[in-house]
């Protein structure tokens, strides 16, 4: 084969390993945005209030009405600024009619908004958790883009803002990481273990490379490991709480068990059922008997 050939060919494959590892990290972040036009948000202090579009099961926000769903929760729309200076946009769900036990810091996974991932997490606001969820730079009406820097540093002003919060002060403050979110709060939980009393990681992948590599095998071998989930829980050293299902398809099975292995005690092992991040939808009142437990809430 002609030198020049092998150069040629050479050089497309150092291309093409290149242009894949960008788009394999950058692939970890599907955000959707939302035009301001679309909602009425009110931010401040006021409550804003949720009606179900019955079509489309998508929550409208506006103020109160005679059309307004009582979901047993208020939301609270915030905006707060992250170290990296964009403006975020967060959500404070307040159970009504329930007595509030402790305050969940939720990070949410890596792709859509607050108004999909909410759902995935309000569930515990029956059980008397007031939880506090925000879309990264770039998800939602949140400014900025979203990369592995800025959403962790997102995620540590997200708790910086929220442990100062007046209605936080005198709660117990807990962690909860769904997907991609289970690496961000494992980061923040290590940082902050003297501030909270436990973390509960929910189908969350052990790296970024072992996603990569369960994705598309041998090549996603080239993402940058980083800091992560596998390795950085060994720091931690309050309860946790790992959470994973069978039939997950999109973080497999034996991620979470990685994780729990490295996991130091007290730690526990709940195995679900149904598709990723769905477990509260279907086992809502066990996980938050669990969490009651764990961290001697009540």
């Amino acid at each position: 084969m002609p030198i020049q050939r092998k150069i040629k060919i050479l050089f497309t494959i150092v291309i093409l390993f290149t242009l894949s590892s960008c788009a394999f990290n950058f692939t970890f972040f599907r955000p959707y945005k939302l035009p301001k036009s679309n909602f009425n948000l009110t931010v401040g202090t006021d409550t804003t209030f949720v009606k179900m579009d019955t079509i489309t099961l998508q929550p409208t926000f506006l103020k109160r009405n005679k059309d307004t769903v009582d979901f047993g929760y208020s939301i609270q729309s915030i905006i707060f600024t992250s170290s990296n200076g964009n403006k975020l946009n967060g959500w404070m769900l307040k159970p009504k009619n329930v007595k509030i036990i402790g305050t969940m810091l939720h990070f949410h996974g890596s792709g859509g908004n607050l108004l999909y991932h909410h759902k995935a997490i309000s569930p515990l606001t029956k059980f008397g958790f007031q939880i506090f969820t925000f879309d990264y730079s770039g998800f939602g009406y949140s400014e900025g883009k979203s990369t592995r820097v800025s959403v962790v540093e997102d995620a540590h002003s997200a708790f910086d803002y929220i442990i100062n919060r007046e209605d936080v002060k005198p709660t117990k403050m807990l962690l909860y990481g769904q997907s991609y979110g289970d690496h961000l709060a494992t980061i923040v939980g290590v940082k902050q273990q003297s501030e909270i009393e436990g973390m509960i990681l929910e189908a969350g992948f052990s790296s970024h490379r072992d996603e990569a590599v369960y994705t598309v095998p041998i090549i996603g071998n080239i993402v940058k490991q980083g800091i992560c989930t596998k390795n950085e829980i060994k720091k931690f050293k309050k309860p946790v709480l790992i959470v994973h299902s069978k039939e997950d398809k999109k973080v497999p099975y034996y991620m979470g068990e990685k994780i729990f292995k490295n996991a130091n005690e007290p730690k526990e092992f709940y195995q679900v059922d149904k598709p990723h991040v769905e477990a509260l939808q279907y086992y809502s009142k066990e996980i938050s008997s669990k969490i009651k437990k764990m961290c001697e809430l009540e």
